[in-house]
């Protein structure tokens, strides 16, 4: 007698059951190990479901997804039910993990002064021809994190989109930010529209409870500070 194996489809799971819509409507955080690996096989066996195949996979590295990341292609496709294609998406979802929790233990840079944003600013700002406008934003400890080109061509000759700002800090949950860019030129000295953005994002950046700590002028090997010069 042929052995009937509808009821092993995910398809005729209850939505509670099925990983994807359990994912979907629940939140990626209530999935266990074996739902999430569920999702990359897709489907199990004609006796075996996809979470019950991937309780299985588990159980050989004792459910330590550390050790099932060193498992082999091979070895996966020794289970009934993993072929190659399957194989090949478990190991790269696992290195996918391995890779983001390796950018997570990246030490983020911690601004302590003026000195610190050229470090972070001189090899990107001092050897350009022409100016460009840079955000450094920070956390509540001062440290970077993320720095971005806001424009290109010099403050006078760009529109410097105040909004975009504000919007990124706000994305980014940055409390205060540091304004940089570069002078060509040599000269360190701040120019009347280099104050005028200052006090305009200053301003901008105050009515959202984020802090404008400094705005510094980069030349190939000098500096020039708004805040060690009391002009912020």
């Amino acid at each position: 007698m042929q052995h009937k194996s509808s009821s092993f489809s995910i398809k005729n799971w209850s939505d509670d059951d099925k990983p994807r819509e359990k994912l979907v409507h629940k939140g990626r955080s209530v999935l266990s190990n074996a739902e999430l690996i569920a999702i990359l096989i897709g489907s199990g066996t004609k006796n075996e479901t996809a979470v019950a195949l991937s309780k299985r996979i588990l159980a050989s590295t004792n459910n330590n997804l550390n050790e099932l990341g060193k498992v082999s292609i091979k070895q996966l496709m020794k289970f009934k039910g993993i072929g190659e294609a399957k194989a090949v998406s478990i190991a790269a979802a696992l290195e996918i993990g391995r890779r983001r929790q390796n950018e997570k233990a990246m030490v983020k840079p911690q601004i302590l002064g003026s000195q610190s944003v050229f470090d972070l600013l001189q090899p990107l700002l001092a050897d350009l021809p022409h100016e460009e406008f840079w955000i450094v934003y920070l956390n509540n400890s001062n440290k970077v994190i993320q720095k971005a080109q806001l424009s290109k061509g010099g403050i006078t000759g760009t529109l410097v989109d105040v909004r975009l700002v504000i919007k990124q800090a706000l994305e980014l949950g940055a409390v205060s930010l540091i304004l940089a860019h570069n002078h060509p030129s040599g000269t360190l000295k701040p120019s009347e529209a280099d104050k005028k953005i200052t006090t305009k994002l200053q301003k901008a950046s105050e009515a959202m409870d984020i802090r404008v700590l400094d705005h510094v002028i980069i030349t190939q090997n000098k500096y020039y500070s708004f805040a060690d010069n009391n002009l912020i």
